[in-house]
């Protein structure tokens, strides 16, 4: 059996982070990470952002402290014992940690057909397969109108390939954006070259000819030579479910960022927390939230005892257009807009009930620190006292 003092299943940028934390307050505990992929940590951002634009390989390691850590790369855990706090990966091996901690993150969702044919966007091999095939390929499908989809689609088309994008909404961002600047978007897009397919959603999807063809609920058909899907992940919570864990949205955790197991913690894409500043649970599947909740378990594994109090932010780039987000980006909220220049620069405040739910700051820039504080202020809020409220 393989014993650490610390125990970490999951190899991405939640468990780097925990790493550090844990070496912040014990610079010797031996550490065991266990992960499904090949590769060591990695920031993800730039597979679907700075990779496409040239930015190399190289720079996207974490380069996790190795002193005192032992990585088991390429296996699955497939059981854990929580009152032994062991677990058991797919070649059989058994593991114990006197602290374990699950960075399980998620799993991208599929779609009924299909099967392998389909890049289901989301890992450094998943980059390599679609950038090698955009040096060779010229038309690509992007399924999804959400975070991914859209920065892949941008990808490819700053790249010069010839993209259609399918989307069950009528926008790209329909969830998050008010209306006027989902379809903003739209049309953004479709002068960058994008072909847009919105309002629909998939039927099916044959190969011909070395070509795939998508055909839609209304009958429309749409074929390339690749297909790339962004539709969202679901948590890996079956481990934490098997093993009596309470799960939820993710695996639940409280403030200190403990399962209800004692000794077994959660964080990153898996986790449930809740945020005092929102006064509502939440599972945040963004980079800030990796690498600052991945920071506090491993110093809480180590003794700290210290409240994850963090409201996470998170940034897009979609051509030349980028932003910065924190809190709830919900459509159906009351959005006041504050443009400098329409669509170009400026901050919209997501409000509900008279308060601050969330700030998208579109190509506004250091700014988010006092989003995070107007978000914590109960207000009331109305428009009369939040145009002009973050300036530029």
């Amino acid at each position: 059996m393989n014993s650490y003092k610390y125990l970490i299943v999951g190899s991405g940028m939640t468990a780097d982070a925990a790493v550090r934390g844990i070496r912040t307050l014990d610079t010797n505990g031996s550490i065991g990470m266990i992960g499904e992929e090949i590769n060591p940590p990695y920031n993800r951002p730039p597979l679907s952002k700075g990779l496409w634009k040239g930015k190399p390989i190289d720079s996207i390691w974490r380069r996790t402290p190795p002193e005192g850590l032992t990585l088991q790369l390429g296996r699955k855990v497939v059981s854990l014992n929580a009152n032994d706090r062991q677990v058991q990966d797919d070649k059989g091996q058994t593991y114990q940690g006197e602290k374990i901690l699950l960075a399980t993150g998620g799993t991208p969702r599929h779609l009924p057909f299909g099967g392998d044919e389909i890049i289901y966007y989301r890992s450094l091999a998943d980059f390599n397969k679609l950038h090698e095939m955009s040096t060779h390929l010229e038309r690509f499908i992007v399924i999804g109108g959400g975070f991914i989809g859209s920065e892949i689609a941008a990808a490819l088309a700053m790249n010069g390939k010839k993209v259609s994008m399918v989307m069950r909404k009528e926008g790209i961002g329909a969830r998050i954006y008010p209306r006027e600047v989902s379809q903003f978007l739209n049309e953004f897009f479709c002068q960058k070259g994008v072909e847009l397919l919105t309002g629909e959603s998939l039927a099916g999807m044959e190969t011909q000819n070395k070509e795939y063809i998508l055909t839609t609920k209304s009958g429309r058909k749409i074929t390339a030579e690749a297909v790339v899907a962004g539709i969202g992940i679901l948590p890996n919570v079956e481990l934490a479910k098997t093993a009596g864990l309470q799960t939820g949205n993710g695996i639940v955790v409280d403030e200190h960022l403990l399962t209800s197991k004692p000794g077994i913690y959660a964080a990153g894409d898996v986790a449930e927390f809740f945020n005092p500043a929102l006064g509502k649970r939440m599972r945040v599947e963004h980079e800030d939230n990796a690498n600052t909740m991945g920071l506090q378990a491993g110093r809480n594994m180590a003794g700290a005892g210290e409240p994850y109090l963090h409201l996470p932010f998170f940034f897009s780039d979609l051509f030349e257009l980028g932003y910065e987000a924190i809190g709830e980006l919900d459509a159906r909220s009351n959005v006041v807009v504050d443009w400098k220049e329409p669509f170009k620069t400026g901050v919209l405040y997501y409000l509900k009930e008279g308060r601050v739910r969330g700030v998208l700051l579109w190509n506004v820039w250091k700014k988010i620190e006092a989003a995070r504080q107007l978000i914590a202020n109960p207000g009331p809020f109305g428009p009369e006292n939040l145009i002009g409220k973050l300036g530029y």
